[in-house]
């Protein structure tokens, strides 16, 4: 019921604020358009990211399409990821957890700014070590703010991931995520810090991380980025890893 309760919260507050949207305010001078995390272009983002487990290393090679919609306060989003896992035991390459996501705008300015994303994770890996076994939904809110003449960007982020149907064999979801990226933009360039403290209600326990990242402009419409990542809490569930990725906004 408190689930239930949330979830309908979240679409009243969005619902609420779709009406308040200001359609006059200019969004390229918003926080939300930021290269590295633009709304309110097309984008495509192709990256792959290494982790390092107790169990061997597990490899996503992910196609990720940002689609602005409607007045471009709204924004779709698919993701299509290629899984491969490396052990002692067996190597496995195939199809992940296909997701689609919708998220919306509802309030910014030159300075900050509000965000609301909901995503939907399908059961649809190739195999079960591909995936959690699971239809998971996973809301979020973000807040975005310039400091310091626009040098630095902070972003805040609070998310929930919460299965709600698939396999009956495997363990539900169910993790709490708090996030704050900061970025720092001098020339083409970028470098981002990032703490992430992850709660597993069903481990109970923390699966945090934190990472750094290095950016920068190739071209004004095309980005690259290196981002090294390290795991930390009781029950993390991973050691290390590096993501790599190339963005392109049209």
């Amino acid at each position: 019921m408190k689930k239930q309760l949330l979830y309908f919260s979240i679409f009243f507050l969005i619902t609420f604020l779709a009406t308040a949207q200001d359609e006059d305010i200019d969004r390229s001078n918003s926080p939300f358009a930021e290269p590295r995390y633009h709304y309110f272009l097309q984008t495509i983002l192709l990256y792959n990211e290494y982790l390092d487990t107790k169990n061997g290393s597990y490899n996503t090679t992910n196609l990720r399409v940002l689609q602005p919609i409607g007045n471009k306060a709204w924004n779709l989003r698919f993701d299509l990821p290629l899984i491969s896992t490396n052990s002692n035991s067996i190597n496995q390459t195939g199809l992940g957890d296909v997701g689609a996501g919708l998220s919306f705008i509802p309030y910014f300015k030159k300075t900050s700014g509000i965000g609301l994303r909901t995503r939907v994770i399908s059961n649809s890996a190739a195999d079960p070590s591909f995936g959690t076994g699971k239809w998971v939904v996973i809301p979020a809110g973000i807040f975005a703010k310039y400091f310091n003449k626009k040098k630095f960007l902070w972003l805040a982020t609070v998310e929930h991931s919460q299965s709600f149907a698939g396999s009956s064999n495997r363990s539900d979801v169910s993790v709490t995520l708090l996030e704050n990226n900061l970025l720092w933009f001098f020339g083409k360039n970028w470098i981002a810090t990032d703490v992430g403290f992850r709660y597993n209600y069903v481990l109970d326990g923390f699966q945090n991380n934190a990472f750094m990242e290095f950016g920068r402009k190739i071209t004004p419409t095309n980005l690259f980025y290196v981002h090294p990542s390290v795991a930390f809490g009781g029950e993390k569930s991973y050691n290390f890893g590096m993501e790599v990725g190339l963005l392109v906004l049209f």
